[in-house]
This record gives C-alpha cells, structure tokens and sequence, in this order.
C-alpha cells in the first residue's frame, strides 16, 4: 500500500507539472511548480477532520498531500508548492467528495512556508527513518 501511495504522489506531481508546462503565458497565470520528486514520506496527518499522506518534494521546499484509504476524498490530491520567490500556491486535483477536499484545502491553505518546511523535514526524516 505505502508503495502505491507512493507512486501516486510521483505520479501526480508529474502529470501535475505536464500538465501546466508549454504554452504561451498570460497575466493571469500563476507560477507552476516544475517536475518534482516527492518521495519523501509519508507522514500520516489529518485536515479537514479526514486522512491524508504527506509526501516531501526534491526541492525541500514543497510537498505532495495525498488522500489515504478511508478518507471520502479519495481519490485526491493537493500540491503545496513554494516558488523559489518565496510565494507559496496550493492546488488540488481529484475526484472524491467535494464536502472532504473543501475542509482539507480550507486548512491547508492556512499553512505558512515555516509549516510547510517543517512537513517536507518531517517527511525526509521519516524516510531516512524508514518509517
């Protein structure tokens, strides 16, 4: 299971950055997080009152949220990515319960990038940690 999860994380950052790659760019559009590996983890957290797999991300600065078995929001995602800048975007991708992806992105979004470094730290020890 842990593997999957895994590859899901690696998976979904991947199409996630695919997906937003090439093109002309407008005013509008927000800085995209490049090809990430967010192998790191996981670590089990709980937002929005559900359960979810914090993965970290090779930039050090960024993290992978992924729904974990059980959680009504399966399947999803969420991406925290901080740009290099500084400035911090949250994005999320999926098609579980929209009541159980709004109360994580709700929480989510009030994270600041001292608490997302803390989460990539935890998540890189966990791995080194093996557990």
């Amino acid at each position: 299971m842990e593997t999957l999860m895994r590859y899901l994380a690696t998976a979904a950052i991947l199409v996630f950055a695919a997906s937003t790659s090439g093109g002309s760019a407008s005013a509008t559009d927000v800085k995209r997080p490049p090809a990430l590996n967010c192998k790191s983890g996981p670590l089990h957290r709980t937002y929005g009152k559900s359960d979810w797999l914090v993965y970290g991300c090779s930039d050090s600065r960024s993290a992978v949220v992924v729904s974990d078995a059980g959680n009504p929001a399966a399947p999803f995602y969420f991406m925290l990515y901080v740009s290099p800048d500084g400035s911090m975007h949250l994005y999320g991708e999926g098609n579980g319960k929209k009541s159980a992806t709004q109360a994580a992105f709700d929480e989510l979004k009030t994270l600041t990038r001292s608490d997302i470094a803390s989460l990539v730290s935890q998540a890189e020890a966990a791995d080194a940690s093996g557990k």
